[in-house]
């Protein structure tokens, strides 16, 4: 095990931000800024990154945010730290972290950054076999840790979810604000290897880019993978940060059992959607995100990693130089 003695908190806390980085956002727009002082690292949101027309009360973005801060709890872990986390109402400042105890640097620790590094997003239809419900039940678990839930959407369900997606979908085909939205951060952010060789046979569509990639897809449907919406019980930014927590964690854990996840933000984005998905939940809560999971094609080669910002521009280490 590595010394945690001969480093001071300063450096630890950096090298966690820089770790970070590798966090899923929306549309990969990486939408945080670490602030590294002494004896804590604060968090921040970027609103020159928040998406304005997608996404106007920064749901999504505060989401993406807490993906940032769990990454960063996971690596001080992996660097032998316990982390104590305060989480704020922002508007931009939405954590602070600060180191715990030492703690041993576990095999599970290790494979977990292991899994962060390589961890990606996978719009390729899924194959034809279903997720065991033991893997399922642990996920739904792990997010409920994090004082959120994963709702796990039966058949009819399903169905109403295709429908609200597919009417997201022709809102925002409709809205010149956002096309321009989605071209710039696909343009940006998003290479053509990451994107579909063909049109993606689903039963609940995809966001459609408007365009073909070079990603081979193998046979399969979607028709066995399952479907479920991240919610909470209130529609608050801390809630929205923890919502990004869990997926974090959610994601790692589905990763490490070969279950690939693929975030689904256009229903979210759509405010009449988003209102139709409350209620195929009973009203039960306020929905965040909708994920689909299944057993990623192994036949082909997956995407490729998607373009990260330089951790220089992330990470903000004035304080302590």
């Amino acid at each position: 095990m590595t010394s945690q003695t001969t480093r001071t908190a300063a450096s630890v806390l950096a090298e966690a931000a820089a770790t970070a980085g590798f966090a899923p956002s929306v549309h990969n727009t990486q939408p945080w800024r670490w602030r590294v002082l002494p004896d804590a690292l604060e968090l921040y949101a970027v609103p020159e990154r928040k998406l304005l027309s997608i996404d106007p009360a920064a749901r999504l973005l505060t989401v993406s945010v807490g993906a940032a801060l769990h990454h960063a709890v996971v690596a001080l872990a992996a660097l032998g730290y316990t982390a104590e986390v305060a989480r704020f109402d922002g508007p931009e400042l939405l954590a602070r972290i600060t180191l715990g105890e030492p703690c041993e640097i576990t095999p599970a620790a290790m494979r977990r950054v292991q899994y962060l590094r390589t961890r990606h997003t996978d719009r390729r239809p899924t194959r034809d076999e279903a997720v065991a419900p033991a893997d399922l039940t642990a996920l739904q678990r792990i997010v409920s840790d994090h004082g959120v839930h994963l709702h796990l959407l039966v058949d009819d369900q399903v169905y109403e979810l295709a429908a609200a997606a597919g009417r997201a979908a022709e809102v925002e085909a409709r809205d010149p604000f956002v096309a321009h939205e989605l071209e710039f951060w696909k343009a940006k952010t998003l290479p053509a290897g990451s994107l579909p060789e063909a049109p993606v046979r689903s039963t609940v569509p995809n966001r459609d880019f408007g365009e073909h990639g070079r990603l081979p897809i193998g046979e399969g449907h979607d028709n066995l993978a399952s479907y479920g919406v991240i919610f909470g019980h209130d529609d608050e930014p801390e809630t929205w940060l923890r919502a990004g927590e869990a997926l974090s964690a959610a994601w790692l854990a589905a990763a490490e059992r070969g279950v690939g996840v693929l975030p689904l933000s256009g229903v979210i984005e759509v405010d009449v959607t988003r209102a139709a998905l409350r209620t195929t939940l009973a009203e039960l809560g306020y929905p965040y995100l909708v994920v689909r999971l299944g057993l990623p094609d192994t036949d082909h080669a997956g995407p490729p990693a998607t373009p990260r910002i330089p951790a220089a521009q992330l990470i903000d280490t004035s304080a302590v130089i």
